[in-house]
């Protein structure tokens, strides 16, 4: 599926995964408006792949509305939205209702939000791509942060959803299921890393690129580690023993975190 000349829109594409995906597509020939919270970001990285800057919000309902219209008079029309911001706030039982609203919002509503303005247009015209940043959590789940991996698992299920509905009208959507990437999330994960390493970490690009061969398939499921195939399959076929060897490894972080 060559990107050349399509309008292409990377939320939180200021760092990390987003930027690497920003940079391969432009790369490639995509027209890229970066978007990102962090304005001075978004702009190097625009300024860097000669795409267009369009720094705020990309969850809220007004901050998606802004967004698409900014995308749309600068590109004329979008062809593949990337909704790559996401946040992981809060950790157990101690997660505060602030943590989950926030993370919600970011890695659920901001998808909801978007797909409502986007879909619409591409059933018309018949072609469109939603492409959801999800996380190996949302297929398996992520100990120690209940809110990250509720709202992982919503995630791909609205992916799903779009999927199911839309997809004889044209419109292909995919979810990335990475596990441990080096971003700053990984380096903020404290204990959790070690766990989130298990696999070796991949970089950014290493995402970026597993995505752009994702695109000439349309396959749904994106996974930078392959492992995480036999672990989804595991845990359907055999979801007690799964979370009995999740429950070990939990186990296993309590030991560490009462020896630190």
């Amino acid at each position: 599926m060559p990107v050349r000349d399509k309008g292409v829109v990377v939320t939180g594409a200021g760092h990390g995964i987003g930027r690497a995906l920003a940079t391969r597509l432009a790369g490639e020939g995509a027209r890229v408006v970066v978007n990102d919270l962090d304005a001075e970001a978004a702009g190097r990285v625009a300024e860097e792949i000669g795409g267009y800057a369009a720094p705020g919000d990309a969850a809220g309902e007004q901050g998606v509305a802004a967004l698409v219209d900014a995308a749309r008079r600068h590109l004329g029309g979008i062809d593949i939205w990337f909704a790559n911001a996401g946040i992981d706030r809060g950790r157990g039982l101690e997660a505060t209702e602030a943590d989950w609203a926030a993370t919600h919002e970011v890695n659920v509503m901001a998808h909801v939000r978007a797909a409502r303005l986007l879909v619409p247009g591409w059933v018309e015209r018949g072609s469109g791509r939603f492409v959801v940043t999800a996380s190996a959590a949302g297929l398996l789940t992520m100990l120690g942060s209940p809110s990250y991996s509720v709202s992982k698992h919503a995630c791909v299920a609205f992916a799903e959803w779009l999927s199911a509905t839309y997809r004889h009208r044209g419109v292909v959507v995919q979810a990335i299921c990475p596990q441990g990437v080096r971003t700053r999330m990984l380096d903020d994960a404290g204990p959790l890393q070690e766990l989130l390493s298990h696999d070796p970490a991949v970089a950014p690009e290493d995402v970026a690129e597993a995505t752009w061969q994702a695109l000439h398939d349309d396959r749904f499921l994106i996974l930078p580690h392959p492992q995480v195939t036999s672990y989804y399959l595991h845990r359907a076929a055999d979801t007690d023993r799964w979370l009995h060897g999740m429950n070990k490894l939990q186990r296993r972080l309590e030991e560490q975190e009462a020896i630190r």
